[in-house]
Formats: structure tokens, sequence, C-alpha cells
């Protein structure tokens, strides 16, 4: 009777875990891949799976977005500089089916697939397009990496380029032609400035050339703008053509004076002027001209003569 009774108890627990073995329960985001004696029989959707013990094997396949962090990857540019790039992919599986039965392990390979396909395409690029056109290179490694993987019933999503390493060096050289083409756009916007600055002081000359009045309201502005400041010098400057009928006022009135310096200069040079002719003068001019003198003074007896 012990005998039926333990036996019983064994057959129990031996229903029991072909039971607990033959019952599967999927949540939402789960498939089952079933395979009955080695063979792709059906696929089980969310909830509760039953399977026929030792004879049936289910396998999970997880169909949420799967981020795959790509190693770091050494790359040479096409114009022969070398850099050094992550990225990173998000995947999921469409089709449980093929991710078990086409591919050994879809996770590895799409890893692999996804470094291989970085290298190529990123190699094919140069640094400044690697650089400033990540948007472009991005949609190619989706597009190549897809490529691949559809087979598999794994759909690449996105691929992103994450960093981008370049030597010492390179950022130096780079760096300095950022400079270089910073200070060529300031030269060009103060070229730019200057010349319509230049424009529109040609306009306004133009305009103040009609009316004299307007420079002098336009000089008498800027004295008041430069006062403004309570720390500050002016010096103002005159036109000539203000000061011209001044100054030969001023010339005039010195002239006029007895006691002006230049006055008695020009005349001592006369006298010294005369004193050297009258030395050259030969003496025969000079009894001459005392002949004539005498000659010209009247006599007296002629002149007494003529009254007798």
């Amino acid at each position: 009777m012990e005998a039926i009774i333990t036996l019983v108890v064994i057959l129990g627990f031996i229903l029991v875990a072909l039971l607990g073995s033959s019952v599967r329960i999927l949540r939402e985001y789960e498939r089952g891949v079933i395979f009955r004696l080695g063979r792709l029989v059906t696929l089980k959707e969310p909830g509760l799976a039953l399977l026929i013990p030792v004879v049936d094997r289910m396998v999970r396949v997880d169909l949420r977005i799967v981020t795959l962090n790509v190693p770091a990857q050494d790359i040479i540019t096409r114009d022969n500089v070398p850099v050094r790039v992550t990225a990173v992919a998000y995947f999921r599986v469409m089709d449980a089916n093929h991710a078990i039965v086409e591919v050994e392990n879809f996770l590895a390979a799409t890893t692999q697939i996804a470094q291989t396909s970085l290298r190529a395409v990123l190699g094919k690029a140069e640094l400044d397009t690697l650089l400033s056109e990540r948007e472009r290179l991005n949609e190619d490694l989706q597009k190549v990496i897809d490529q691949q993987t559809e087979p598999w019933g794994v759909k690449v999503s996105v691929v992103e380029i994450k960093d981008v390493e370049i030597p010492g060096s390179m950022q130096r050289a780079i760096a300095r032609q950022a400079e270089a083409e910073r200070e060529r756009r300031a030269k060009v916007i103060n070229a730019e400035g200057e010349f319509q600055a230049s424009a529109q002081l040609a306009n306004a000359a133009d305009v103040m050339s009609r009316n004299p009045t307007a420079l002098q309201l336009r000089y008498l502005q800027t004295l008041v703008e430069i006062g403004g400041t309570s720390k500050s010098s002016v010096v103002i400057p005159l036109p000539l053509d203000v000061m011209q009928p001044l100054l030969n006022q001023l010339n005039g009135h010195a002239a006029a004076q007895p006691g002006n310096p230049s006055v008695h200069e020009a005349d001592e040079e006369q006298n010294r002027q005369h004193d050297q002719d009258s030395e050259q003068r030969p003496p025969d001019e000079d009894t001459a001209d005392l002949a004539g003198v005498a000659d010209t003074q009247p006599r007296d007896g002629d002149g007494g003569g003529d009254e007798h």
C-alpha cells in the first residue's frame, strides 16, 4: 500500500513538472518562436502559450528597440587624416522567425555590420565633410546597415555619429584656419562699412555744399556734442575764409603805425641803397651837377642892368 502511494506521488510530481514545462507566458513586447521536433511550427503571440512537453521548444524574441553603442573605430578619411569615430544605432526585430532562423545571433551580427559600415562609409568622406555634413552621413549609414540586416528581420531606424576625435596637430591647424576666416570676414565687413559710410558722407557733403549755413550748424552741433562730457579738451578749428578778412585788417593797421619796426627797416634799407649809389657815381658827374645848379641861380649884375 505504501509503495502504491509513493508511486502515485512520484507520478503526480512528474505530471506537474510536465504541465509546468508545457505552459509559457509571453509579455506584450515578446514573441515566441515554436520548434516542434526541430522544425519551425508557428509564432506565439503575447499571453498564455501551451507546448507539448518534450516535443516543443520555444525561443523568446524581444521586439523592443535596442540601443547599440558602436565601439570606437580608427578611420582614415579620404584626405588621409586619421580620426577616431564613435556612433550609436537603434534597431528592432520586425520578423521574429527570420531573426531566429536566418542568423545565429542577430545582436552580434548587427554590431559587426555597424562597425564595418561605419569604417566603409566614413572612409570615403573628407574631414570637412565628416565635421560639417553629419546628417547626410548618418542617413547613408542607416541605409547601408539596414540594407544588410533586412534579410534577418531586423530594422535599423537611426544611426548617429556620436564623436569624432582628431589629432591635436590637426585641431590646431583647424583653429588657425577658422581664425583666419574670421579675420577675413571682419576685414570684409569693415571695408563694406567704410564704403557705405563714405557714400553717405559724399551725399551729405553735396547737400551741405548747396547751403554753407548747414556746414556751420553742423560744426556747432559737433561742438555741443563734444562739450557734453565733463572732462574734455576742445580744440576749435576756424576756416581760412572766415579768418582771412581779419588777418588782412590786422596787417594793414600794423603797417600804418609810425613805430612799426617793419616801416623803419624799409626806410633804412632805402637810405643805404641811395648812399651806395652816390659812392659809385664818378666825380665829373658831381661837378657837372654842381655847375648846373650854379647856372640856374640868378646873377646880381644881370638883374641890376635890366633895372637901369
